[in-house]
């Protein structure tokens, strides 16, 4: 490539962080990472050195993957390496130079930072922050009092040590804490590793509360700035590039994006536990394909059908298709459709690379020259779900410069009522009254998008009017994916900019509303009601422990003995009955 080819590379890149890779000779030459990808590629147009130099010539093209953080950046363009072996790069050093956390293969396992993990050892990361993690595992460890001390120590005690008395640990070596309470707390380490943040931050905020109302200041202050660094965990950690529940198992995660009739595939590629790849594919939609698990159904059958299956394959949505659930438990491999935490995390990124083209704009500026509005930066969509009147419950997502915002995603429970058109001015009325009323910290928006016709878009309308919140209104319905305005309609070209932006968030409002109608519904009415054994309290304690009635489903006896209140013919029986 000479400096022509990278610039004009380099302007079709997101500004957004990643990896990238330089390919030529049939495989990869280089592999970088960076902040804002179109600026550092960018840079390649005059490479400083002559090995550098030597590289951009040789290669043919540059392909990136986008990742939601420089965190996730960093330890993907490790882990190509690793891989791809690329001949420009300088060789990182192993994983053992980012700290690990570790959980031993002990009767009371042990709870501790490492970058050499012991044989057998449950083992989560790597992460980056080392003083982060290790303000984390210390408050795990006073709340839930797992041990940290060297198999020397543990060994022969007659009385507890020092950190027994200062509350770091439960004292398993004389005996303080029988076996099944130690492994509860275990469990609850393991998932708040696995993306329940809330499984420390709760506990942790409530003290902090019990000491600012016994005016212990200093002591609330210190709680506040140690759950501060809890919240931030997740985000800043590696989580969506390092896979703790799969640990030695091969795992692909896949999001869909259709737009028009053209759909992307993206297939991120995890194994032993660590994100490697990143590929993107294009498929002709067929005549009337116009959901996402329809494409995933297709894709799965002719991408997987001459190649070696993974362990487990991630999904937004079921793939649709006779047969296709049946093939893949078949052959052993476990389809899941994560709802939240960490695979759920995964699955998001997959989506993002997704819908990310490269070629084309945000379609953010195209809309807001199509509608004659001053901007389109920043959009929220609104649809509603419900069973014939019941479970009804409205979405509210929003999307930033061409991209979902989750962080400022909203949904609603509404009153049961079987009218389209009542559910949606509902749904707008609570966010306009609460824009009005200063009771919601998002700004506003330069544009709603309602999913649905003429009659939604009007509720809409309606609500907006009524509680007096100025914002400009359009829908989009499924049928025809004719855009409706106040003006009229518009039927813009498939391969439209503007039209795919709309598409996005009309898409991604449907998905996250019929996601919150399930677990909703699950809570009203679930297959778990009427197992002896199984009262209201263990029903929220298995759906709170498991995420759905599936994923009961598919819980080993023994995982469902982790339950409070499930014993193990408790468990013989929801096994039964599911």
């Amino acid at each position: 490539m000479d400096g022509d080819a990278v610039r004009a590379r380099a302007a079709d890149l997101p500004t957004e962080p990643g990896v990238y890779q330089f390919l030529g000779d049939d495989r990869v030459l280089y592999v970088g990472k960076a902040v804002d990808l179109r600026d550092r590629v960018r840079s390649y147009v005059d490479p400083r050195s002559e090995r550098i130099r030597q590289m951009v010539a040789r290669a043919e093209t540059i392909d990136v993957a986008v990742t939601d953080t420089e965190t996730q950046a960093l330890l993907l363009e490790a882990n190509l390496i690793k891989r791809h072996r690329p001949r420009y790069n300088v060789r990182l050093k192993d994983d053992k130079s980012y700290p690990l956390v570790q959980l031993t293969d002990h009767e009371f396992p042990r709870l501790g930072i490492t970058r050499d993990p012991e044989e057998r050892a449950t083992v989560f990361g790597p992460f980056t922050d080392k003083r982060q993690v290790e303000t984390v595992v210390k408050a795990l460890r006073e709340t839930y009092g797992l041990r940290g001390c060297s198999d020397h120590k543990y060994a022969n005690r007659e009385r507890p040590c020092l950190d027994y008395e200062v509350g770091l640990c439960t004292a398993p070596c004389t005996d303080e804490i029988d076996r099944e309470a130690y492994a509860e707390d275990v469990s609850a380490v393991e998932r708040f590793f696995g993306g329940e943040t809330g499984i420390l931050a709760d506990p942790m905020r409530r003290e902090m509360e019990e000491a600012a109302a016994a005016e212990n200041f200093e002591r609330a202050a210190n709680l506040r700035d140690r759950l501060a660094e809890v919240e931030a965990f997740h985000d800043a950690s590696s989580d969506a590039v390092a896979d703790h529940g799969d640990h030695g198992h091969d795992v692909d995660v896949l999001g869909v994006s259709l737009e028009g009739k053209s759909a992307t595939v993206a297939r991120l590629r995890a194994e032993s536990g660590k994100l490697v790849d990143r590929e993107r594919h294009t498929l002709d939609a067929p005549d009337g394909t116009d959901e996402p698990a329809a494409i995933l159904g297709a894709f799965v059958v002719q991408y997987y059908a001459d190649r070696e299956l993974p362990d487990a394959i991630l999904t937004p949505e079921r793939p649709a298709g006779e047969g296709v659930d049946d093939w893949l438990d078949s052959v052993g491999v476990d389809l899941r459709v994560p709802g939240a935490g960490r695979e759920a995390t995964l699955v998001d990124l997959a989506m993002k690379n997704a819908r990310r083209d490269e070629r084309q704009p945000d379609g953010t500026r195209a809309l807001a020259d199509a509608l004659g509005l001053g901007d389109a930066r920043r959009i929220e969509g609104f649809d509603v779900s419900h069973a014939q009147g019941r479970a009804v419950v409205g979405s509210n997502v929003t999307f930033v410069d061409g991209d979902p915002e989750k962080a400022d995603y909203r949904r609603k429970k509404l009153a049961d009522e079987n009218d389209d058109y009542a559910n949606m001015r509902a749904l707008v009325a609570w966010r306009a009254n609460r824009a009005v009323e200063g009771r919601d910290d998002r700004p506003d928006p330069d544009l709603l998008l309602i999913d649905g016709g003429e009659g939604q878009r009007q509720a809409a309308v309606d609500a907006l009017t009524e509680a007096g919140w100025d914002v400009p209104t359009v829908a989009l319905a499924k049928a025809e994916e004719r855009v409706v305005t106040a003006d009229g309609e518009y039927d813009w070209p498939d391969d439209a900019p503007e039209l795919h932006l709309l598409q996005r968030v009309r898409d991604e409002a449907h998905r996250f509303a019929r996601q919150y109608h399930e677990t909703l519904r699950d809570d009203v009415s679930t297959p778990l009601d009427g197992i002896e054994g199984v009262g209201p309290e263990t029903r929220r304690r298995l759906l709170r422990r498991f995420g759905s009635v599936d994923s009961v489903r598919t819980a080993s006896q023994e995982e469902l003995e982790t339950v409070e209140g499930v014993g193990s013919t408790t468990a013989g029986r929801i096994a039964d009955r599911l």
